[in-house]
């Protein structure tokens, strides 16, 4: 299966934190975006973000792709104490692909697509740079784009390559 993941974090080493989901997804990494630095989200009283996009191919099944996101989160010492607060690590798996087919999915537990990609620049745009005819729930990504509030879309300020 193909999955697209976002990744952030405005905590502690942000690039290390970052960096260690990339090696772990190494051998499964199909693309990863440049980082870019972003402005908080949902909750603005807080340090600027660092994102990324990563689109891999793994083996399994979603529920194990949401266990190992997980462990990389805990790993990081990631405390849930405000939701979208301050996190020293955020690994969301924004869409799962079995081929050509999105997976769908109002499991709580993993809500497919994200119920939010849809309008977030952070994931969006980072998204677009490594997947530029990606569709999310039969949109297009760069038309989701398009139709964000274009604040939203200067905020999002690319930082440098991995």
């Amino acid at each position: 299966m193909r999955a697209v993941l976002s990744i952030g974090s405005n905590m502690d080493d942000r690039y290390a934190l970052l960096q260690g989901v990339i090696d772990e997804f190494r051998d499964d990494l199909v693309a990863v975006s440049s980082i870019y630095a972003t402005p908080p989200w949902g909750v603005e009283d807080q340090d600027e973000f660092l994102n990324a996009v990563l689109v891999v191919d793994v083996d399994g099944i979603p529920i194990e792709l949401l266990r190992r996101c997980q462990k990389l989160e805990n790993d990081a010492e990631r405390v849930r104490t405000r939701k979208w607060g301050p996190r020293t690590l955020d690994v969301d798996i924004v869409q799962i692909r079995n081929g050509a087919q999105e997976l769908l999915s109002e499991d709580p537990v993993l809500t497919l697509p994200h119920p939010w990609a849809w309008q977030r620049a952070f994931v969006l745009i980072p998204w677009l740079e490594i997947e530029p005819d990606a569709v999310l729930h039969g949109t297009t990504v760069a038309a989701l784009v398009e139709n964000l509030d274009p604040t939203d879309i200067e905020g999002v300020t690319k930082v440098r390559e991995f």
